[in-house]
């Protein structure tokens, strides 16, 4: 027997509210430092109750090629990785304009 979405009442196959969420959220893609003065890249914003968050952030962590956990609603990346997860979360389906990516300067004698 097939599974029902107790969302939308279509069958699982065919239920569409994952897609649906993916074009509401607000996501925002940042750094932050974190233990040991290294950069992280965060993702915030998508909600856990529409979006699978274990499954998006084992993507991203996969494409990336880089560790990362979830923490508080948040993904977190190691690494600077501002436009790469950019361009994987487009291609995971998330609309162009519900993504911002807000700038990282990395301090002068770092560059």
């Amino acid at each position: 027997m097939t599974e029902i979405c107790s969302t939308c009442g279509l069958v699982k196959e065919l239920c569409v509210c994952e897609s649906i969420a993916k074009e509401s959220q607000k996501i925002t893609i940042s750094i932050e430092k974190k233990k040991f003065n290294k950069p992280y890249t965060i993702v915030e914003g998508l909600d856990a109750k529409e979006i699978d968050l274990k499954d998006t952030a084992k993507r991203l962590k996969s494409e990336l090629a880089c560790g990362g956990t979830i923490k508080g609603g948040k993904i977190e990346l190691q690494g600077v990785h501002l436009q790469r997860t950019k361009d994987i979360l487009l291609r995971m389906g998330f609309a162009l304009n519900t993504i911002e990516v807000r700038q990282w300067h990395p301090p002068l004698g770092k560059r």
